[in-house]
């Protein structure tokens, strides 16, 4: 059983390694403009690193102290009222990853991401292996989508 999660999880690091693109949503990093484009990273060994327009963050995995997913499902209203009835039926699923951690000072600081949705379950099986933290679900949906 060991074999499979250390298979499991090396796999899942495989497959961060080209990082996952990320959109800086929002929180209380100032070195990040909010609403910015990047790719997040957890392929080095000590920091979680999300590099945008000529920004770069780093953060030990040993600060971390939250990890949690879950998603948006936004019905398209406007759409099918321009367009047709028949989308209202489809549905966006956006997913958004947070992060707390504590910076150089002590501070509690938090970061939230939307991940790119091909990306999301590796990047949170990489998290959970390099922080040994346990990823929190918003509700059951997101537990779905995470576990998949």
């Amino acid at each position: 059983m060991r074999i499979l999660v250390l298979m499991a999880v090396s796999c899942a690091l495989m497959a961060a390694a080209d990082g996952a693109d990320a959109r800086y949503v929002g929180g209380t990093v100032s070195a990040v403009q909010a609403d910015s484009s990047g790719i997040i990273r957890t392929t080095d060994e000590l920091f979680l690193e999300y590099k945008a327009k000529g920004r770069q963050l780093h953060v030990p995995y040993e600060k971390i102290n939250l990890i949690e997913y879950g998603q948006n499902v936004d019905r398209r209203y406007i759409v099918a009222a321009l367009i047709s009835p028949l989308f209202i039926l489809s549905k966006k699923r956006q997913h958004f990853l947070s992060l707390g951690y504590t910076d150089t000072e002590g501070r509690q600081q938090a970061m939230v991401f939307k991940i790119d949705k091909g990306k999301i379950r590796a990047l949170l099986v990489s998290l959970e292996a390099r922080t040994g933290l346990r990823v929190q679900f918003q509700d059951e949906q997101a537990r779905k989508a995470g576990k998949g």
